[in-house]
């Protein structure tokens, strides 16, 4: 990702990394992914609890997995969805500590 000597980001890795922001940057996914947060839900569980229908739930989780934000496991006739890692659940709860409305006031 990042060489540590000289600082740079290859071209490959900036494309990802803009992708996965820009997945993250949608608001309803970002209520799926802080909804989620370490653990795991079925795309109906997600809808309900963000109100919405499971057709547009299964939309917005795709997009998160596709961009790796996202893994999900079938179990009978059940996807669940979680967030991949330990680092992504770390950089989504400093996102949203600097983020948050409160903290954008000073």
């Amino acid at each position: 990702m990042i060489d540590d000597e000289q600082g740079d980001v290859s071209p490959e890795d900036a494309v990802l990394t803009a992708d996965a922001l820009k997945a993250m940057g949608h608001p309803l996914r970002w209520r799926i992914i802080c909804a989620l947060g370490d653990k795991e839900a079925t795309v109906g569980e997600l809808a309900k609890q963000i109100g919405t229908t499971q057709s547009n739930m299964s939309q917005h989780l795709d997009q998160l997995r596709n961009k790796r934000i996202l893994v999900s496991r079938k179990e009978a006739n059940r996807m669940y969805y979680r967030v991949r890692n330990e680092a992504l659940l770390e950089l989504i709860a400093s996102m949203r500590s600097v983020l948050c409305e409160t903290n954008l006031n000073d």
